[in-house]
């Protein structure tokens, strides 16, 4: 086993470019405070957990028809809560403390050992990480895990049980989402130490939720009536407000990844708003010569994708690169989320796979194409960059298909087709939208 440790680690290094963050400080044992850094990381930790309640269920809810509306604000909020606890518990210290390279040690297991009021004298746990409390890392993360799990269950909206939903995605976030973390983000993780970047999450995040919906919605199978019934968006208006939501605290998500108010934060809010809107305008205006007229989901859809594939450059590229990750993320994401999935025959729901799923991989991939030297950047990073995200990928894939499988296996995954008819708000929750 050891020999083959070895190997591995030849094999990888050959794979790889020089490692990414080198630019960075080296990982030290004491440091102190800034107040302007942390007052910025707890704003930025505040707009990460709006994303989620309310963003993205409000997102959500309103793409669902009107008898799962509840039901799907009640993913978002659910996973959320469980999350947290999950965060708290084990995963921050399995992702983030000293490990091996595929996962993190026991240092933090209910947090203790951490130290919170101290000004100095802490150790720091990420070299982003030197001018603020642990305790703010500790909760800045903690919102990226619990967007991720949140982001899936838009593939298998309308049809999962909640029983189900909940187990399944209270495993995926320790056996799927906290090792990529550990790999990408932690000082000794082995994509880390090999130079892929990923500056806010469009590996961590979009890549893994984007795959692991796919999964889902392959696993599951079709809504009942797919493809023959009508099942338009419920409220537009909601998917309107959940996307502006989206949008604005995505600044959090990605300057937020600074871990610092300095001007790389204000280089990543740059490149976020110009990809986004650059993004939009590709979304719509393929959308307008395809069916003719520009419609309110169409604009909203392509924001989100710009929003994906910027978050792993955001860090690394300059105005021109953002602007052209959003035409081509725009376009892109476009023709996935409405040609691929019906080439494929697919029901990826609420299109975390068409949007998630491929603007994470174009953004992870595009990063290695405009990062700038000078910003952070590693130029000349396309190959690793890409087997970064294909890594991700195969990964959380195989580890999704069984976990979805033995749960199956145990309790079942979908409701009743006489359940999904009645709607799930109704058939889950006993509660309904009058």
């Amino acid at each position: 086993m050891k020999k083959l440790s070895i190997g591995a680690s030849a094999l990888l290094s050959a794979l790889f470019a020089a490692p990414s963050f080198a630019n960075l400080p080296q990982l030290v044992a004491t440091s102190t405070i800034s107040g302007g850094d942390t007052a910025w990381m707890l704003t930025s930790t505040a707009l990460v957990l709006f994303m989620t309640i309310p963003g993205l269920a409000l997102f959500y809810a309103g793409m669902v028809r009107k008898k799962n509306v509840l039901s799907t604000l009640m993913q978002s909020f659910a996973i959320c809560a469980m999350i947290t606890v999950l965060w708290a518990v084990i995963g921050y210290s399995l992702a983030f403390m000293p490990g091996n390279p595929y996962i993190g040690g026991f240092d933090r297991i209910f947090l203790d050992g951490m130290l919170y009021l101290k000004d100095e004298a802490k150790l720091t746990v990420h070299p982003l990480a030197a001018s603020i409390p642990e305790g703010v890392f500790m909760m800045f993360q903690m919102t990226f895990a619990i967007i991720t799990p949140a982001l899936i269950a838009g593939a298998f909206a309308e049809r999962m049980k909640f029983s189900s939903m909940m187990v399944f995605m209270a495993l995926w976030s320790l056996v799927v989402y906290v090792p990529v973390a550990h790999w990408v983000w932690a000082p000794g993780g082995w994509m880390f130490d090999h130079g892929v970047l990923d500056f806010a999450g469009g590996t961590v995040v979009h890549i893994n939720a984007g795959i692991a919906g796919l999964v889902a919605a392959l696993v599951l199978g079709k809504r009942v009536g797919y493809g023959r019934e009508a099942m338009a968006p419920h409220n537009l208006v909601l998917t309107m407000v959940g996307a502006s939501m989206l949008w604005v605290g995505w600044f959090g998500f990605n300057a937020g990844s600074a871990v610092a108010a300095d001007g790389r934060a204000a280089m990543a809010m740059v490149a976020t708003q110009v990809a986004t809107g650059m993004a939009a305008l590709a979304w719509m205006a393929a959308e307008w010569i395809a069916k003719g007229k520009p419609s309110v989901l169409g604009i909203v859809s392509g924001a989100v994708a710009g929003l994906v594939a910027i978050t792993p450059a955001a860090g690394f590229v300059d105005a021109k690169g953002a602007l052209a990750i959003g035409l081509i993320s725009g376009l892109v994401c476009y023709w996935s989320a409405t040609s691929l999935k019906h080439m494929l025959k697919y029901d990826d729901s609420l299109d975390a796979f068409g949007v998630h799923g491929v603007g994470g991989l174009i953004g992870a991939i595009l990063t290695g194409v405009f990062a700038v030297k000078e910003i952070g950047g590693v130029e000349g990073s396309v190959m690793t960059q890409t087997v970064g995200a294909l890594a991700t990928a195969v990964y959380c894939a195989i580890v999704t298909f069984v976990l979805l499988k033995i749960i199956d296996a145990v309790m079942g995954l979908r409701v009743s087709e006489e359940e999904e008819r009645e709607g799930l708000d109704v058939a889950l929750h006993g509660e309904r939208i009058e």
